[in-house]
């Protein structure tokens, strides 16, 4: 068992470097993309009431490149493995001792695992395609199959994974491909920019909330630019290669999402999406595929899209798993989570949890909806990650002004600023736009138990406050 302190980047962590910068924004992009958006172009256009759902991938975007700079500065600069784990410790470790950093963990090893269970969840969605029949028991069944054959996939050496991992971005990027083509080829712009009455009354406070949602959805689909931050200390030179694997993906992600977005508009009439039981919500890439190349196109990329979602999944329970080890190697997690395979070098404890918990997650987001479900994840992420990540951000600039920073944020601190604001806005909208949920009280609530569990725990440990 290895309950040693991280090393220094280059030395030896029970891990091997071996990710470059190719492999790195592959293996962001697939985690990013995924199933995401052929589930959510349907969704945003409901939340946001027509074709100014545009204005979601936009905006999302750029909350995730300010807050992509906010990770590449700290990922640069602190490259252990563990990602906000890393930056929080060394931020707050000295006032709080290891209240954060066990804060952090306790919340990423819930909401790592459950934004992966939406990738299942789009991949059952996808399946009725050809299974219409398909009823909620045999999808369950399907669903938690499917999520053990990933961790079987994972349960192998970093380079094996590398590999797969650009393979399975090949997959996502010709599935996507031909979607986008297919939509271009019978594109009628009328139907993608027929924007009903008042889509952008600004003095309307439903524009607002609309916004906040579609925001949410935007940023879901981002989510993953930081999987490369997340895996630092198996980067090659994550100085140079963690903030352009970010940039790089998200840049060439909005790209892709908006010519999804316009070319799905373009064939499906959006009106069609507002029925939440209808092919056009709960399948729009076949429909668009069957509607212009007919059936057999449909079949095949409705194929590449199951695969996509298997992509994404891979990749964030990689990232995922690696959370739980460093934590445990500092002493802040339970030490099982420590132990590494023998032969292969990986944490096995994490990637098991992953698994269960996906699990857990993929069964919970079933018997509610997927909206509902990011709403109650996107909360939780947001108080201990997002803001307080950029906080840490603001305190080691000030406590360690001498820390080597091999990439400095563009304008500093302007995106750290526009990113604090965006997450804080798509926070306090989250209870009206899931009626009923409470994503607020739960994600404090949930915070609240963790601050309960450290107390337990440091006691146990003869920690700060106890120490």
């Amino acid at each position: 068992m290895n309950a040693s302190a991280p090393a220094p980047s280059g030395q030896k962590t029970g891990t091997k470097k071996k990710l470059g910068l190719f492999s790195a924004t592959t293996l962001n992009m697939s985690q990013m993309c995924g199933v995401g958006p052929f589930i959510t172009i349907p969704t945003m256009i409901v939340i946001m009431g027509g074709p100014q759902a545009y204005l979601g991938w936009i905006l999302g975007a750029l909350l995730a490149l300010c807050d992509g700079l906010v990770w590449a500065e700290l990922g640069a600069s602190l490259p252990g493995a563990g990602g906000t784990y890393v930056y929080l410790r060394e931020a707050f470790g000295k006032r709080t001792g290891k209240l954060l950093p066990f804060l952090f963990v306790w919340t990423a090893m819930l909401f790592i695992p459950l934004i992966m269970s939406t990738g299942i969840i789009g991949f059952v969605q996808y399946l009725s395609w050809f299974w219409p029949d398909m009823s909620q028991t045999t999808g369950n069944i399907v669903g938690l199959v499917l999520i053990w054959l990933v961790v079987v996939m994972l349960w192998r050496k970093i380079e094996s994974i590398a590999k797969l991992g650009n393979v399975l971005w090949g997959i996502m990027l010709l599935s996507i491909g031909a979607l986008i083509a297919a939509a271009l080829s019978h594109f009628h712009a009328d139907l993608a920019f027929s924007f009903p009455p008042g889509a952008f009354n600004l003095t309307d406070s439903g524009f607002w909330f609309g916004l906040a949602g579609g925001l949410t959805i935007g940023i879901y689909d981002y989510l993953g630019y930081n999987t490369s931050a997340y895996l630092a200390g198996e980067v090659e030179n994550p100085g140079r290669v963690i903030p352009k694997s970010i940039i790089y993906s998200i840049v060439g992600m909005l790209a892709i999402y908006l010519l999804m977005q316009v070319g799905v508009l373009g064939v499906v009439d959006w009106h069609r999406m507002l029925d939440q039981d209808s092919a056009a919500y709960k399948s729009v890439a076949s429909v668009v595929l069957s509607e212009t190349w007919g059936t057999g196109a449909a079949n095949v990329v409705t194929v590449l899209i199951l695969i996509t979602a298997v992509a994404s999944v891979f990749a964030g329970l990689l990232g995922g798993s690696r959370v739980p080890f460093e934590a445990a190697k500092d002493k802040v997690f339970f030490d099982g989570f420590a132990k590494t395979h023998p032969d292969h070098a990986f944490p096995t404890w994490g990637v098991v949890s992953m698994g269960v918990l996906t699990s857990a997650g993929f069964m919970i987001g079933r018997l509610t909806d997927l909206t509902t479900l990011i709403q109650l994840l996107t909360t939780v992420m947001i108080l201990v990650q997002s803001v307080a990540q950029i906080i840490s951000l603001f305190v080691l600039r000030k406590t360690k002004p001498h820390l080597a920073r091999p990439y400095t944020m563009l304008l500093y601190p302007l995106p750290a600023v526009i990113a604090l604001v965006g997450w804080v806005y798509i926070y306090l909208a989250s209870n009206h736009n899931a009626p009923g949920a409470y994503p607020i009280q739960w994600s404090l609530l949930w915070v609240v138990a963790g601050c309960g569990a450290y107390v337990f725990w440091a006691r146990a440990h003869r920690l700060w406050p106890y120490k």
